[in-house]
């Protein structure tokens, strides 16, 4: 995979200034470091060989020296670590904003696709490492590669043909590096992906757990969460094991340059083309130099995790939208609320057989219309697609006469309201779900809106009103408590256009007598879709359109449908003697 390092690189723009400065201060730090063995050198060959009470003025000279720059060196990692560190949690916060932003504006097919668990390890564990990868990465490398480089280029001057001789050690250990650091990275690819499905699978069975409890299924759940979990810790030990191959190898390579240096600078000594003194720096300054090896072979995991990590970030990025603004897409005003379909045809991504086929269709405006039919023949993706929730792929959709593909999606959206069966309260308190339907209401608003929805007396009888916690997902609530908040959304929300999809079939005769006169009012005015499961519910339509395989296949008021005798007539009859 192509690796886009401008893209990489441009999350460092908003903070390149102090990246910059926490950069020179780490050079400056490493440059200190390098001073250390050349004064034990001074020490140890010229300072000692003075008179006694020289050499101690100097020695305590040189000590005092040690421990100013001691201080400074102390002072300066400070700053590159908190100040690094500070800078690589921004990037990620940025990552973080730009990912969750992109993904609200990708369509509904790539959620059809998608696990929630996977998009959630991406938005944060993976993103998590690339922060490390942001803020470790450039800093250790500097400052390592200085120690390095600054350690054999005093070497070399002390003693070329032994520094040499270390030297050749290096292109073997570049390659051994190259061959694992690939082996890593496909390992750590395959633990991204691993753990990915854990979350996955933890998401949708902690989201589902009163289904689970209510089968007994938890040894079943516990099972396919062990599959996963067992799948990782496979991944996991491969992991280990290239890793092992990897560190022990390196600290191998390490170890032999160490034994070359004793082995070879002993000799000199005894040729007198080296003294002991320095030998001493010698060996001070291959720990210089093998330290920044050890660490960079070290780092290797983490460099590897924050690449994989953007990598995964950017195939996410990568994705556009399959539906959204064209340029200059009309921004809509006042709304009437006419709707047509134009021979349209539809087909969801990998699906073979079309859902809608050539349908023509005409809601005038204020028109309340019921939708009715088997299962599966369409009903919820004819609503899906006026909202543009999906594209058609041939034919046109007009509100208002124009094509919705022109409309601005947020304008579009912001006109229709929609109740669904299956309600989605946000955890919170009461207020804040309703205040969903219009961020900017006021408390007023909210309880107007709840009063129209009958919701007000229950909110009322809750133990703190408006602003009790209703738990994930609204647990807290019955299932027509729950619809209520939905209608008092809409109603806040005050739409022209309206889609009931089978809003009361989940309830009881109770509560759907409760939310139908909700839906009744909430319905008056406006233009009205409504996909009805129970048929009795939609006996004051102005029209119910009978769709099946075939299309649409009867169109007509309650009565006249019945009086016809045909397809209406039938799947009213099966469900009266299903009630019986």
């Amino acid at each position: 995979m192509h690796f886009p390092l401008k893209k990489f690189l441009s999350y460092y723009k908003p903070y390149l200034t102090l990246f910059l400065l926490i950069l020179t201060c780490a050079l400056f730090v490493s440059g200190i470091t390098l001073l250390f063995p050349l004064l034990v050198r001074y020490i140890t060959k010229d300072v000692l060989e003075d008179h006694l009470s020289i050499a101690l003025d100097k020695v305590y000279w040189i000590g005092g020296l040690m421990l100013v720059l001691v201080i400074i060196q102390n002072i300066g990692n400070y700053f590159v670590d908190y100040k690094g560190h500070e800078v690589g949690a921004r990037m990620e916060s940025d990552l973080r904003r730009e990912l969750f932003e992109h993904m609200q504006r990708l369509s509904f097919s790539f959620y059809d696709k998608e696990k929630t668990g996977h998009l959630m390890s991406r938005v944060t564990h993976d993103l998590l490492l690339l922060s490390e990868l942001y803020h470790h990465g450039p800093e250790d490398y500097v400052k390592y590669v200085v120690r390095f480089v600054g350690a054999f280029i005093i070497l070399f001057f002390i003693n070329a043909p032994l520094t040499l001789a270390v030297f050749c050690f290096l292109p073997f250990l570049g390659v051994f590096t190259l061959y694992f650091n690939k082996r890593v990275n496909e390992a750590l690819r395959r633990n991204k992906e691993r753990i990915a499905q854990i979350n996955s699978q933890v998401e949708d069975t902690l989201s589902g757990i009163r289904v689970v409890k209510s089968f007994a299924n938890e040894q079943i759940e516990s099972k396919k969460f062990n599959d996963a979990n067992n799948r990782f810790l496979e991944s996991r030990k491969k992991t280990y094991k290239s890793e092992a191959y990897f560190y022990n190898g390196v600290e191998a390579f390490l170890q032999l340059i160490t034994i070359t240096v004793i082995v070879f600078g002993s000799a000199s000594i005894v040729n007198a083309t080296l003294d002991l003194a320095d030998l001493i720096t010698f060996i001070l300054y291959i720990g210089y130099m093998i330290e920044p090896i050890q660490k960079l072979t070290h780092m290797t995991t983490q460099f590897q995790e924050g690449i994989t990590g953007f990598q995964r970030f950017m195939e996410i990025i990568n994705i556009k939208p399959s539906i959204d603004n064209r340029d200059n897409a009309r921004v809509l005003s006042e709304v009437n609320g006419e709707i047509e379909f134009r021979n349209v045809t539809f087909r969801y991504d990998n699906h073979l057989v079309n859902v809608l086929n050539d349908l023509s269709l005409r809601i005038h405006p204020g028109e309340y219309v019921a939708l009715v039919g088997p299962s599966g023949v369409g009903k919820t993706t004819l609503c899906s697609l006026i909202p543009r929730f999906y594209d058609a792929i041939s034919g046109e959709i007009l509100l208002d006469n124009i094509n919705v593909r022109h409309i601005n999606l947020e304008s579009l959206r912001n006109n229709i309201g929609m109740v669904q069966q299956d309600v989605y309260l946000f955890a919170g308190t009461v207020l804040e779900n309703i205040q969903y339907g219009k961020p900017t209401a006021s408390e007023e608003e909210i309880i107007e809106a709840a009063k129209q929805a009958n919701a007000h007396e229950f909110i009322m009888n809750l133990p703190n009103g408006y602003y009790s916690e209703i738990g994930q997902r609204g647990v807290r609530l019955s299932g027509g408590q729950k619809q209520r908040l939905s209608i008092a959304r809409v109603f806040l929300k005050n739409p022209p256009i309206l889609i009931l999809d089978e809003a009361t079939s989940a309830l009881d005769n109770e509560s759907e007598s409760i939310v139908k006169e909700s839906l009744e009012l909430l319905a008056k005015g406006r233009t009205t879709l409504v996909i009805a499961h129970r048929l009795s519910t939609i006996r004051n339509a102005n029209r119910v359109i009978v769709l099946t395989e075939n299309g649409i296949v009867e169109q007509g008021t309650h009565d006249a449908l019945l009086e016809k005798d045909g397809a209406y007539a039938k799947l009213y009859s099966k469900q009266f003697e299903m009630q019986l």
